[in-house]
């Protein structure tokens, strides 16, 4: 992802990308293949290797219901969206027409961008590095939010908490919903395949990776 200049009211500046292996690996998805993924099997009893859960994808969502209006606040949201993951936003447009709220389908109601490889463990570590601390009144994320078949999800409040976002080219206060698909079948295997990446599970101490 690349470095932005920092806000002049104030706003942080971005730091580098995620850390990453000498070989050009980020640094968390080679914590995972060389740490992670051994500690998961015997804590869990996984003897193939195909069992030991990984990471999927991240979705990030942003639902702009004004959008079908308001096109440019869309495009506005659509390139703070690529300034954060460093990848194209996708527009979402409605399935079906709800006529109490003069929706018809084929409108454009948000904005998707979704992560594989190599994108997806960077903006993990970047989340939990820098994004997450920068959370009002942070204490840590809610263990309760898996899904009962391994995803976890959370909802954030502003985008201003991502170093990317320049705050004078803000258009509008917004939040975004952040899903984190996983192959494991169950929720507390999930959260251990999380807490290896260092997930800020509330009431815990997370992982401190080096580099």
């Amino acid at each position: 992802m690349a470095k932005t200049k920092a806000s002049a009211k104030g706003g942080t500046a971005a730091t580098e990308p995620a850390p990453k292996a000498a070989e050009g690996k980020p640094r968390l998805q080679e914590h995972y293949e060389q740490v992670v993924k051994a500690k998961l099997a015997t804590e869990f009893g996984f003897t193939n290797p195909m069992q030991v859960p990984r990471l999927s994808k991240i979705v990030l969502n942003v639902g702009m219901g004004e959008g079908a209006k308001n096109m440019r606040l869309l495009e506005s949201v659509s390139e703070e969206m690529g300034a954060v993951t460093g990848q194209k936003a996708v527009i979402t447009r409605a399935k079906r027409a709800i006529s109490n709220f003069n929706l018809r389908a084929g409108m454009p109601i948000g904005v998707r961008v979704t992560l594989r490889g190599a994108r997806m463990y960077e903006f993990l570590d970047r989340f939990i590095t820098v994004v997450a601390p920068r959370i009002r009144d942070f204490r840590g994320l809610s263990n309760k939010s898996f899904d009962g078949r391994g995803n976890y999800s959370i909802g954030v409040q502003e985008q201003m908490i991502f170093p990317e976002i320049d705050f004078d080219k803000v258009e509008k206060v917004h939040g975004m919903d952040i899903t984190i698909v996983t192959t494991a079948a169950r929720d507390d295997v999930a959260m251990a395949l999380l807490r290896g990446f260092g997930w800020p599970f509330r009431g815990e101490t997370p992982l401190q990776l080096a580099g």
